[in-house]
């Protein structure tokens, strides 16, 4: 009896073999998951302070896998930014200060460049963890008081790491560029951030910028057609 649960068990595994193997390297189009971390703000009330006034920002993200190296992804999420002249350094006219807090929704998309070829074929030498860093274009609303609406550039890097077949999670420091200098800007009334010396900048001089800094976790969705050669 023993010797014939042996083969049956042995003959199941080599029965079960070939679709281990092919889950073990199945390839994957999209990731889809959520994100939760921190957010600040860098301008008039701020110059060189990053994690000042840090706020919570959340939300949710997708990504277009192209192939192990590259990706395009798409982000939608909310943080808090903040700030207060009183606890900085510069000084403006007749000792006026000011104070913000602001919620920031952000809609964008980034191109994703893996240092190393991420993913579990071993085959093609995929590895499960890799650095990457990212590039791209977004849109930013900041809400209460007048609502201030701009295009942003987001640049940062991050790592990512595939804890199981298509569950990843990773971390990443995205700085987001805006073509605004009114997200400090929450009063009608007292000292205005956006122009505090009655000095008007041009392009993109005194424009005001936010950090986003994420934990993500993603699940792989759609496996790609092999037959279709994508």
């Amino acid at each position: 009896m023993k010797r014939m649960f042996k083969i049956w068990v042995l003959g199941m595994l080599l029965a079960l073999a070939p679709s281990l193997v092919h889950a073990q390297d199945e390839e994957y189009t999209w990731e889809l998951g959520a994100s939760v971390g921190g957010s600040f703000y860098m301008g008039d009330a701020n110059f060189s302070k990053p994690f000042k006034d840090t706020g919570a920002v959340g939300g949710l993200m997708a990504r277009r896998l192209l192939n192990p190296h590259m990706a395009i992804k798409a982000n939608l999420t909310a943080g808090r930014i903040s700030g207060d002249t009183r606890d900085f350094d510069n000084a403006y006219p007749d000792g006026a200060w000011t104070s913000f807090r602001r919620t920031v929704f952000d809609l964008g998309a980034q191109f994703e460049y893996n240092f190393l070829g991420y993913g579990t074929n071993a085959y093609r030498g995929d590895r499960r963890f890799t650095p990457y860093i990212l590039g791209g274009v977004g849109l930013t609303l900041a809400t209460r008081g007048s609502n201030t609406f701009t295009v942003n550039f987001p640049v940062g890097t991050g790592i990512k790491y595939k804890v199981a077949s298509r569950v990843n999670i990773g971390c990443e420091l995205t700085m987001r560029f805006t073509l605004s200098d009114c997200l400090d800007v929450e009063h009608e009334s007292g000292l205005q951030l956006n122009d505090p010396y009655q000095i008007k900048g041009k392009g993109l001089k005194n424009k005001d910028s936010y950090a986003h800094v994420l934990f993500f976790l993603t699940y792989d969705l759609f496996p790609k057609c092999k037959e279709c050669n994508n």
